[in-house]
């Protein structure tokens, strides 16, 4: 199966840029960027076939705006990042000969500790400079 989505439109399999809703209640047809996930009520669309979406008489048609680029780092992403380092930064040095903390990956002495591993808190890790 090919990690590329493709467009829902019948003998169309140009990839997939934009994904096509419907709010029945409203009368509303609304055109997104790609969901992250294909969904069994929604339609994946190709670039030409977003572009020439029409609805039926009476319907309203609610573009989103569709970023072609790349995802940027959000702000949210930036700031989780600069809280990680300042908590790293707070956590106490231990002396390299002391043994090994029990929060490290694999225990005490497990077969995946990493000498260069100074501490832990949950997926991150503190790690020593190659300099000292």
């Amino acid at each position: 199966m090919s990690p590329v989505r493709r467009c829902s439109r019948t003998a169309c399999g140009r990839p997939a840029v934009a994904t096509l809703t419907y709010v029945y209640a409203d009368s509303t047809a609304v055109l997104g960027p790609l969901a992250t996930y294909a969904e069994p009520h929604c339609y994946d669309l190709c670039s030409e076939h977003s572009e020439r979406l029409t609805a039926p008489r009476g319907w309203e048609v609610v573009r989103l705006a569709v970023e072609s680029g790349p995802a940027r780092p959000s702000g949210d992403d930036l700031e989780a990042l600069a809280n990680a380092v300042r908590e790293a930064a707070r956590t106490p040095r231990r002396d390299p000969s002391a043994a090994a903390p029990s929060d490290a990956v694999g225990g005490p002495g497990g077969r995946d500790s990493d000498p260069m591993e100074v501490a832990r808190r949950g997926h991150l890790r503190v790690l020593r400079s190659p300099e000292s």
